[in-house]
């Protein structure tokens, strides 16, 4: 397992990282998600023969969010 760090910008509630949870929690591999409204950011577990950085990042911009890279 590999765990990271991801920097998030544009949650402003409860409900955005609400969001960013499920869908990173939706991606193959990933094992625990904990995000954080303040300071904006993203942690997660995964397995890194089922996914990526990238697709993480890709899946946080896809709901929507901005991925401080």
């Amino acid at each position: 397992m590999q765990q990271i760090d991801i920097r998030i910008e544009g949650m402003t509630c409860g409900g955005c990282a609400a969001s960013v949870t499920r869908a990173l929690k939706a991606v193959p591999g990933v094992e625990e998600v904990n995000v954080s409204l303040a300071p904006g950011q993203a942690q997660v577990r995964f397995d890194p023969a089922d996914t990526d950085r990238k697709e993480l990042e890709q899946v946080i911009e896809e709901a929507g969010y901005d991925v401080v890279r």
